[in-house]
């Protein structure tokens, strides 16, 4: 599990759309989408249910959730931290 996937699975999880989130991340959609099925896969489960104009968390997606939100909000405290120090 990479940190960038993190980002990805939260950019979508809070805009509930995939091309919308590529843009917010700054990447292209496909490359976006691959990550995120490349974290699903390293997880053993589907985050999102995809239906046509309409995203949402699985139960997984559900759990991952605030755990992803506290885990990028660690490094960013942690980035500070050490910044502070220099």
């Amino acid at each position: 599990m990479q940190l960038q996937q993190l980002r990805y699975f939260l950019a979508v999880a809070e805009t509930r759309h995939f091309t919308r989130a590529a843009e917010a991340e700054h990447v292209a959609q496909p490359s976006l989408s691959q990550q995120i099925r490349s974290l699903e896969r390293e997880l053993g489960a589907e985050l999102f249910h995809r239906t046509r104009g309409n995203i949402a968390l699985t139960d997984a997606g559900d759990a991952l959730l605030p755990l992803a939100r506290r885990i990028l909000a660690d490094t960013e405290s942690a980035r500070l931290a050490v910044q502070e120090t220099v």
